[in-house]
């Protein structure tokens, strides 16, 4: 039991460095536009323009993201998970140094195409050897709380990154990244053990056939839609002009209402993935579904409900009086009129602001139900058939249209229809998602469809 717990441990560690890196750049990815510039150009005789330069620094790493995942999930079931682990870790510490270096949009998006390949990489292995570790019993407990280090790294590069790169610039901000994946490698090389499983041919052809997997694949292709238009447009909706249907906020405000969904579904994954491997599968899949279609799509009413029930249109914090005696000593170096009796964290809000950031709360408990659950049913499938790395990587692919086309159909409806048709159509696809879902489960197992698996 130590030895397991070593390792897992070790795989939190490495879920957190994957998830620091990608967040990091994230956060950065205005500055880089900024410092690079881009301009349009024209290569053999096409004109490139800059909008389309600056899509392609995101486009280029999913891109490759989705080159990657067959071969990587390949490679893990036919040789060793530890040391494809190793490798990606090593490749990642490369990738991250080079990205104080570039001096250009072209070296920008080669590197970000690299980064890819290492975010990819090191998901598939982490998540595949905490299902394949874990027993079925607890392998949603184990994997809900690999999901909750990811949500912490990203909570905490989010609200680190932009700070450090404003005090220094981008070279410490990536040299942090890599010091974090160095001991991520570390404890990966010392506590993870062998992976003595190996799976000769193509797992893929016959876990594309699963019965559950291509179940909770057609729930998933649906709520792929759903999750990237309400996930990309909380803070739009938050941080763009009244006049485009948004709230106007700064980015205080707007960081919160991303930190929200990210902290919450961080302190509930590990308990909603115990409850689901009590309870079975499918039930979670299902109501964690439901509820987040319902959530999304109460989003827009957010100035209502502030108006409603007459939420503040400031935050004020006061000070503790207990702090009052500071004055004393503080006064030998500030003059004491200027000690504040109380702090404005949040000030120009609208009463939308915290009935936005409890919904986006709200978002993030609703998700903690489904994804545990569902990530435990594709690596139960995945172990009992033999591959699954390969499982995750179906599991990656399926999410790959969703992630790729709702952007593009958020900005339409966005200027085209409204802000609120945003929602309501994310909404609708995990509504309709989950209904997909139920069908086929009552259909193949009937009346207790849910408590099947």
């Amino acid at each position: 039991m130590d030895e397991n717990r070593r390792q897992f441990w070790a795989l939190y560690l490495t879920r957190f460095a994957e998830g620091f890196g990608f967040v990091a750049l994230i956060t950065l990815l205005p500055y880089y536009i900024n410092e690079l510039d881009p301009s349009g150009t024209t290569v053999l005789g096409v004109t490139i323009s800059a909008g389309l330069i600056v899509g392609l620094y995101t486009s280029g790493f999913t891109f490759v993201q989705t080159l990657a995942i067959v071969p990587l999930s390949w490679a893990g079931d036919r040789f060793d998970k530890r040391t494809v682990l190793l490798v990606v870790l090593g490749f990642g510490m490369v990738v991250y140094a080079l990205f104080p270096l570039v001096d250009s949009s072209a070296s920008f998006i080669a590197v970000r195409a690299l980064q890819g390949i290492v975010v990819t990489g090191a998901g598939l292995m982490t998540l595949s050897l905490v299902g394949q570790i874990a027993t079925g019993g607890t392998r949603a407990n184990y994997i809900g709380k690999a999901n909750a280090a990811s949500f912490a790294a990203s909570i905490v590069g989010s609200l680190s990154a932009g700070v450090v790169y404003e005090a220094f610039g981008f070279g410490p901000v990536f040299a942090i990244v890599v010091a974090i994946m160095f001991v991520a490698w570390l404890g990966t090389f010392r506590y993870l053990e062998r992976d003595v499983t190996r799976v000769a041919g193509f797992p893929f052809t016959d876990l594309a056939l699963n019965r559950r997997i291509l179940t909770v694949s057609s729930f998933r292709f649906q709520y792929a839609f759903s999750v990237t238009l309400v996930r990309t447009w909380i803070p739009i909706f938050a941080g763009v002009a009244a006049a485009e249907g948004g709230l106007a906020y700064g980015g205080l405000a707007v960081a919160l209402t991303v930190v929200a969904e990210k902290f919450t579904n961080m302190c509930c994954q590990p308990f909603t993935g115990t409850l689901s491997d009590r309870y079975g599968r499918a039930l979670f899949v299902f109501a964690g579904g439901a509820a987040y279609g319902l959530v999304a799509l109460a989003v827009p009413f957010a100035p209502a409900i502030g108006a409603a029930l007459g939420a503040p249109s400031e935050i004020v914090v006061g000070i503790p009086a207990m702090l009052a005696g500071l004055a004393v000593p503080l006064g030998a170096w500030f003059p004491l009129e200027t000690i504040p009796s109380q702090v404005t964290l949040f000030g120009d809000v609208s009463p939308a602001f915290l009935p936005l950031v409890a919904l986006s709360g709200l978002l993030g408990v609703a998700d903690s139900f489904r994804e545990p659950a569902s990530m435990a049913l594709f690596a139960d499938e995945g172990t009992d058939d033999g591959g699954v790395a390969s499982s995750f990587g179906i599991r990656e692919l399926v999410w790959r249209p969703g992630s790729v086309i709702a952007p593009l159909l958020g900005g339409w409806l966005m200027y085209e229809v409204s802000m609120a048709s945003v929602f309501y159509v994310g909404g609708a696809f995990a509504l309709t998602g989950v209904g997909t879902f139920f069908a086929i489960l009552a259909w193949r197992h009937g009346a207790s469809a849910l408590t099947e698996w």
